[in-house]
């Protein structure tokens, strides 16, 4: 079904504001994870070492790295940090910052959002064995993107204070509306190249849809609790949220409740926000302040 949104025009000469990337003193903590029937185990805590206040935004390229934007240099670039060996390796030293670094699937390089000194926010590929940049889309402000494959990127395009849900196709370089009043949350399901996002209710909240393959086919999934923002799909079928210090998690197969599964307040954290899974779901990284 097609979720009743008014669409959008988006004409690419366009300027638009940008966003100002807000940045909180954050710590990223690595751990194993065991799902049981009602409790997420947590064990093994890992902290990823900070050479700045600000490291956030993590991603695991594979089950054993871990991509993330870092502070070093009062400057935000991306990390890559290999969990077996505590190697950290900086792949960008650009001007800009960069943010939300994800793999390019099939492909050895990485994509991620850079914010210049002069304001532009454009999504960049960095090569790290060619040491190449290029930029992906031209002339669009993407704030927050996901991969439905190697050729598909769903995205979130700032416009005005607000951000539009596109789909793009960066072999044709085309751009495809979708919808209005967009949130961050924008994850690729496992196992599928189905794509989850957010929209804005009327009670100011944020409701999580799926979108199949095909863009015309989404539809509502659940409401997150109030002021959340960050989710992670823990396998197929179970998403992960966290709450100050706890865990909640949502089975689509369940009573269609969040439901209480970890606490990680004895591993001192506080006001978790963004989380990655590792792609064999044994691993949890976690953001906090």
């Amino acid at each position: 079904m097609v979720f009743p949104r008014t669409r959008i025009c988006i004409c690419i000469c366009l300027l638009f504001s940008v966003t100002t990337w807000a940045q909180l003193p954050t710590k990223v903590t690595v751990f194993d994870i065991n799902m049981t029937d009602d409790e997420l185990k947590v064990s093994n805590a890992v902290e990823v070492p900070r050479e700045g206040a600000y490291n956030n935004q993590p991603f695991f390229r594979d089950n054993t790295t871990l991509l993330l934007s870092a502070e070093r240099d009062s400057q935000t670039d991306i990390l890559k940090y290999d969990l077996h060996s505590k190697k950290k390796t900086w792949i960008s030293a650009t001007p800009g910052g960069e943010y939300s670094p994800q793999p390019i699937p099939d492909s050895d390089a990485v994509a991620a959002v850079r914010l210049d000194p002069d304001a532009l926010q454009r999504l960049y590929k960095y090569n790290e064995k060619r040491q190449e940049i290029s930029e992906m889309i031209p002339d669009l402000p993407v704030a927050y993107f996901s991969f439905r494959t190697a050729r598909t990127i769903i995205a979130t395009v700032l416009n005005g204070d607000k951000m539009d849900l596109v789909s793009i196709d960066l072999h044709l370089k085309k751009i495809t509306p979708l919808f209005t009043d967009a949130g961050r949350g924008i994850q690729k399901i496992p196992k599928s190249e189905s794509i989850s996002y957010t929209l804005t209710n009327e009670a100011g909240k944020w409701d999580i849809y799926v979108m199949e393959q095909n863009v015309e086919d989404t539809y509502f999934l659940t409401e997150l609790p109030y002021e959340i923002q960050d989710y992670v799909w823990l396998n197929d079928t179970q998403i992960l949220i966290g709450m100050q210090s706890k865990l909640y998690l949502y089975d689509t197969f369940g009573e269609g409740e969040w439901t209480h599964v970890a606490n990680l307040e004895d591993f001192g954290l506080k006001n978790i926000s963004r989380m990655s899974v590792s792609p064999d779901g044994k691993k949890l990284a976690v953001v906090s302040e």
